[in-house]
């Protein structure tokens, strides 16, 4: 898929906002990508998983066979890719504030995995979800997403696949524009923070 195939899939589904957004990096923005809305056609889900599963180089994507996703927001696309790369998808939580496998996921030592994200913008659930794979013995071996937001910066520490990479504006709190913090941010995302 071309960038502008994927962006008319998240405008056909009035998943791309506009606005005054408080991203969960703390950053503010003017556009939020809400992957739900993108992801909540099953057929939809299904094409964008296969885009991204196409972008990872066919010998490691042939070593995969695990992947697991960050909840909540990896929750879908992460099943959608092991439906596409036609293996087991789980994935961690933090029911304490750290991810952790639960619900009687388990990892094998040795298992390749595949770390699934929605949208990456610094990396940090990235690489907490990473962390968390690695502590249950999985051995993270790439990391894809639908939407990279790092503007390239994000370093995982494997090698990442995004779908197509957005580099929409982010602000600190205290550089957030005038025209804009006069206006309330909103919270979309699924993390309180």
């Amino acid at each position: 898929m071309t960038e502008d195939e994927v962006l008319a899939e998240f405008r056909a589904s009035q998943a791309l906002l506009e606005g005054h957004f408080l991203l969960s990096s703390g950053r503010h923005s003017a556009h939020y990508l809400q992957c739900a809305r993108v992801l909540m056609d099953p057929m939809r889900a299904s094409r964008l998983a296969l885009a991204i599963a196409a972008t990872i180089p066919r010998e490691l994507r042939k070593d995969i066979n695990k992947v697991v996703s960050p909840a909540m927001g990896g929750l879908i696309i992460g099943h959608e890719m092991g439906r596409a790369l036609g293996v087991e998808a789980m994935f961690v939580e933090r029911p304490t504030g750290t991810f952790e496998l639960r619900r009687g996921f388990s990892l094998h030592p040795g298992d390749k995995v595949l770390m699934v994200e929605d949208v990456v913008t610094t990396g940090l659930s990235s690489r907490e979800a990473i962390k968390a794979i690695e502590d249950a013995g999985g051995h993270v071996i790439a990391a894809a997403a639908l939407i990279d937001r790092s503007a390239g910066t994000a370093d995982l520490g494997v090698p990442f696949y995004p779908l197509i990479a957005l580099n929409f504006p982010t602000w600190a709190p205290d550089e957030v524009p005038a025209d804009m913090a006069a206006t309330p941010a909103i919270k979309p995302g699924s993390r309180a923070k």
